[in-house]
């Protein structure tokens, strides 16, 4: 065995390793983030850009969604596009004009794919152009596989949306606290120019940033209400003509670890103050999100830590199942890191956290948790290796024989049928895992591939 797969396996490490194998992206298509934007975002329609073979995979990813009204349409690039024969510009205004006529949506979304890519489409040319002709915003998003994984498909649409937000007025807030504040506070604000947090009149905007469904932005908005803290807006919003107000005055928090780019897009472009924390998945850190929300509105939290305990005694037969197990993450959706210290607390041991990309700066706060929960738990800390070679991979799953592998879809069977069990990463997307309450689905995708597995011993098959 190489040294490079032995190196790896040692398991004694103290702190934060990380390692890039550059290896390829197999993930899943980012494209696929169509699949859920467009039920966040009700009167978009997303418009993908590709060959057939992009298509295909779109009716078969969305498959299950075969009751609901899709709102997104293939842009089907022949060889006489891809040899540059016929203009591309008017074939999609003729298809945006036919989407106009049929559903008149708020925002007309093109996703670009690997072909528009390699063929050098000018769609950020195009758009501004037809946008203006049919009167119609258009949002342009490359969510090719090419330079991006699975779930960073909507980091791009986030990113181009984020630029689409109306300006923040702070002049209105400002007037809005004159005429409401008394004498004695319009002093305090003359001298220290700063928003009291605890009035929701006075309190700086905050965004939350990651599209989740609407029962889950519900309960982080209540979580965040019973600290007195009120939330000015999601991106992305329900509605396009919703979109939230951003600027230099506008705090922006982000809820999933891989919207990176559009944290970047909210400091760099639209000046404004991101609260970097751990991300809101497992009871230990939805309370950390929250603790962190609550210190840069210098609020003092009440309850989390009676809240949080709560849970844990509510989980605690699923738990039984899993503590002492060992589980390995192959990569797939970048929410590895948050999702192997929820496990960690859980009791679980974590071999090695494969992820497509690390952002350390935007997953700074998460990386500290992982330690410190690893420290807590009294843990080794887990490598963390970035673009993993697949081969390498292997040869390590074989040497540690973990009782669980979390992986891609491709790698899920030829794992099992060598006796190793899996479970789909994809389906902690497609899953509600943010909050307090949505631990138990965490534990419930966890839990079923090592329950099937103990039936099936039991069985005592035989080949």
């Amino acid at each position: 065995m190489s040294q490079s797969i032995v190196s790896t396996t040692n398991l004694e490490t103290k702190s934060l390793v990380f390692e890039c194998e550059t290896g390829n992206y197999h993930t899943f298509c980012p494209i696929s983030c169509v699949s859920w934007l467009y039920q966040k975002i009700e009167d978009s329609f997303f418009l993908v850009i590709g060959t057939k073979t992009c298509g295909y995979f779109l009716q078969n990813a969305l498959g299950v969604m075969i009751f609901a009204e899709p709102r997104y349409a293939m842009a089907e690039l022949e060889e006489s596009d891809i040899s540059a024969q016929l203009n591309d510009y008017k074939e999609l205004k003729r298809l945006c004009l036919q989407i106009k006529q049929d559903r008149n949506p708020s925002v007309i979304v093109w996703i670009g794919t690997c072909t528009t890519e390699i063929i050098k489409m000018d769609l950020e040319g195009m758009a501004p152009r037809l946008e203006a002709e049919i009167g119609i915003p258009i949002v342009v998003a490359r969510a090719n596989g090419l330079d991006y994984a699975f779930t960073q498909g909507e980091d791009t649409v986030l990113s181009a949306m984020a630029q689409r937000c109306p300006e923040f007025q702070s002049n209105k807030l400002s007037n809005e606290v004159e005429h409401s504040e008394s004498k004695e506070a319009e002093e305090r604000k003359e001298a220290k120019e700063c928003l009291d947090p605890k009035d929701p009149i006075k309190a700086a905007p905050l965004v939350l940033f990651g599209s989740v469904p609407n029962t889950v932005a519900t309960e982080l908005n209540l979580e965040l209400n019973r600290q007195g803290i009120e939330i000015s807006g999601w991106l992305p919003s329900q509605h396009y003509v919703n979109l939230p107000a951003l600027g230099k005055n506008v705090y922006v928090c982000g809820i999933n670890p891989f919207l990176s780019r559009t944290a970047t897009t909210l400091m760099r472009r639209r000046k404004c103050q991101l609260i970097g924390a751990p991300f809101p998945i497992g009871p230990d850190g939805t309370r950390a999100w929250i603790e962190k929300i609550c210190s840069v509105f210098n609020i003092v939290p009440q309850g989390l830590e009676e809240r949080e305990q709560k849970i844990w005694q509510s989980l605690e037969n699923d738990l039984q199942l899993i503590r002492g197990k060992s589980v390995f993450f192959m990569g797939d959706n970048l929410l590895e890191v948050s999702l192997a210290r929820f496990l960690i607390r859980c009791g679980m041991i974590v071999y090695e956290i494969g992820i497509p990309y690390m952002d350390r700066r935007f997953q700074a706060s998460e990386l500290e948790f992982l330690e410190k929960t690893c420290f807590e738990m009294n843990v080794p800390i887990p490598r963390i290796i970035e673009k993993p070679d697949n081969y390498y991979q292997i040869q390590r799953i074989r040497e540690l024989q973990p009782d669980l592998v979390i992986t891609g879809m491709a790698h899920a069977n030829p794992l099992e049928a060598r006796g190793i069990t899996t479970k789909w990463s994809v389906e902690f997307t497609f899953s509600q895992i943010h909050g307090f309450s949505n631990a138990r689905q965490i534990l419930d995708l966890v839990t079923r591939p090592l329950k099937r597995q103990k039936t099936l011993k039991n069985l005592n098959f035989t080949k």
